[in-house]
């Protein structure tokens, strides 16, 4: 394997080029099934190899561009134009503000940031995390908590005296886990805005070396077993936390992406069994890692030594926020995958449902179902365990079924295989090849999910990791796709448990000034608010869904025009869409949630360039706060 410096790559490139994939697929079958389905309203534009299905508000749908000039829109600002600066850019009478970035103390007794070493590893446990992501919001007793993801570390950034990011010995490591994982915390809001109550018991930082329980079907399976715990039922650190999800009882849901780049081998040569070795290849374990050196230095992250302890990672894991002193539950009824978000919703008929996307090229979008019900004050023990995992399949007639993950329906030999392997599992129903399944939301006025399906370059290209298919499909129509979607779909039933729906798709981000064809976007997509892989998703209040991007800011070539990543914002009967905030260039904007009152919006801001938002010394991920200058409501 290559030695790759991941501070320079996506995850996906990664992995692509220490795991690439033979260039074997067939599209003729493809291309004529898709060119001769029917579309929801609009009927179907054929392109290239594939063709485009048009659903509200999509292409060639006259009807809802008509019932959006008669409704008027409902967004309460001016959209904005797109920015190419290291600033952030929001409407007029509005204002943002900093909250809190890395380095910035939780306790009094931190040592905080330093401008030209990043900060020691002494109280790096102490501080405000690197990279945040997914958050939620949280009012107990009064007090208005956030808990927030740290998806990652920039190693030259975080540690600028080190040789290029590379750690040097075991403190440099320690600090790098110190800064990922999340960070619960109390906010209030003062005559100065919002701010971070310094030493508030609520307070606390979750990282790679904070215990956790096991549950579940996988727990104590021998896959989970390993020298430290041969119970396989405890676990140490939670990992590459990208999205979030918050349950109806009131506690946190971060989702662990991409696990795989942690662990590395000090023995290149080392051997595994059959199952343990077709797990790496899926799941893109490799000798090297991406440049964390974990392996090196803590040997739990050296499979050579211990090769079960990927298999601990990659799970969802539930946070009390309320309970500073609980132990997180790594839940393995949720299956494992690189989880992009848990969005929650109850079933018709109380039974709790958690959508989940598999966030690499052509991987599946997932349902847990659970057996028990939902009651308010009741007991929720087993509720996002004890229950089944679904598959998505989507049909080019534009239904849609969620197949089953069972050892009876996919010829593995447990249940506790089955949710380890969760992508072996997909594969074994036939599920969908996605476009990068990150953040799915669900519409809090209607029965419908949505799914940002960011990119995909190897749509049409070559198969995914397990060898599946990824010619075009229904809701993935166009092949070397780099500007990505959103689908959407409608349980029948109008009940979340339905093993059926209906789907179609909501938006094709593209690029109408360069292209006349479909990757100039869908109908609701114009020079004014066109934009590229969509990524961050979440509904307000009032049914409007917020998009977030984690895109192309080169601004040039097929991405002219469309600036620094952004957040839109979507209104879901029209198909409307507008710009409503700008991040700095080299930033993803990431991460959204509300205060209780909803006057104050909480927008996470990623891998920003230059030296936002200090303007001097390195540059810092951040949380900003978003306001009308009115105080009026903002969602």
């Amino acid at each position: 394997m290559k030695d790759i410096d991941h501070t320079d790559i996506s995850a996906d490139d990664w992995d692509e080029l220490n795991f690439p994939r033979s260039e074997d697929n067939e599209f003729d079958a493809v291309v004529e099934r898709a060119i001769s389905r029917r579309g929801f309203l609009g009927g179907v534009l054929a392109f290239g190899s594939g063709a485009a299905v048009m659903g509200t508000g999509l292409l060639g749908s006259s009807s809802a561009q008509a019932q959006s000039a008669a409704m008027g829109n409902r967004f309460a600002f001016t959209p904005i134009d797109i920015a190419t600066d290291f600033d952030v850019h929001v409407p007029d009478g509005y204002e943002w503000k900093v909250l809190t970035r890395w380095g910035d103390p939780l306790f009094s007794d931190a040592n905080g940031y330093d401008v030209s070493e990043g900060g020691p590893v002494e109280g790096s446990d102490r501080v405000f995390g690197e990279n945040t992501d997914g958050m939620e919001s949280f009012i107990y007793r009064g007090k208005q908590l956030i808990a927030v993801n740290h998806e990652y570390t920039n190693r030259k950034i975080n540690m600028p005296a080190a040789n290029e990011g590379t750690p040097a010995d075991a403190g440099d490591v320690t600090r790098l886990q110190n800064l990922q994982g999340v960070t619960v915390m109390e906010v209030a809001e003062g005559e100065d805005g919002w701010s971070v109550v310094i030493d508030s018991p609520f307070n606390r930082r979750i990282h790679h070396n904070s215990e956790m329980a096991i549950a579940g079907p996988a727990a104590g399976h021998d896959l989970l077993k390993t020298d430290a715990d041969p119970t396989g039922t405890l676990s140490l650190g939670t990992m590459n936390n990208c999205g979030s999800g918050k349950t109806p009882w009131g506690t946190y849901l971060t989702c662990e992406e991409n696990f795989n780049g942690y662990f590395g081998s000090t023995n290149a040569d080392a051997s595994y069994d059959e199952m343990v070795q077709a797990g790496f290849e899926r799941y893109g374990i490799g000798t090297d890692g991406w440049g964390y050196d974990y392996h090196k230095w803590d040997p739990r992250f050296d499979t050579s030594k211990n090769p079960n302890e990927p298999h601990r990672a990659g799970w969802v894991v539930e946070i009390d926020p309320t309970q500073p002193d609980s132990t997180p539950v790594k839940h393995t009824g949720l299956g494992r995958f690189k989880h992009e978000n848990a969005e929650v919703v109850l079933a018709a008929d109380g039974r709790v449902v958690v959508y989940m996307g598999d966030d690499e090229r052509g991987e599946f979008l997932y349902k847990f179902v659970s057996n028990g019900t939902y009651t308010p004050g009741g007991s929720t023990e087993g509720l996002l365990d004890d229950g089944t995992l679904y598959a998505a399949v989507f049909n080019d007639d534009q239904t849609g079924i969620w197949k089953a993950l069972t050892p009876e329906t996919t010829g593995m030999a447990s249940l506790a295989e089955v949710l380890s392997f969760a992508r072996k599992a997909g594969s074994a129903v036939g599920a969908t090849t996605m476009d990068r399944p990150e953040w799915i939301a669900t519409n809090p006025h209607a029965v419908e999910g949505y799914c940002c399906l960011t990119n995909n370059r190897n749509r049409g290209v070559k198969p995914n990791a397990g060898g599946d298919d990824t010619s075009v499909n229904g809701p993935n129509p166009r092949e070397t796709n780099h500007y990505g979607q959103i689908v959407r779909w409608r349980p029948h039933d109008d009940d979340h448990a339905s093993d059926t729906f209906d789907w179609d798709l909501y938006v094709m981000a593209g690029n109408p000034t360069v292209y006349n064809n479909a990757y100039g976007g869908s109908d609701n997509i114009t020079p004014g608010n066109m934009f590229n892989s969509p990524d961050g998703m979440a509904f307000d209040s009032t049914g409007l869904l917020w998009i977030q991007t984690d895109g192309d800011d080169g601004n040039e070539e097929d991405f002219a025009g469309m600036g620094n990543n952004q957040m839109l914002v979507g209104d879901p009967v029209t198909g409307e869409i507008a710009r409503f905030l700008t991040g700095p260039k080299g930033s993803e904007v990431t991460g959204l949630t509300w205060s209780a009152d909803r006057r104050t919006m909480f927008v996470g801001i990623q891998h920003p360039g230059g030296s936002w938002p200090d303007g001097n010394g390195l540059p810092r991920s951040a949380i900003i706060t978003v306001k009308r200058s009115d105080n009026g409501l903002v969602g």
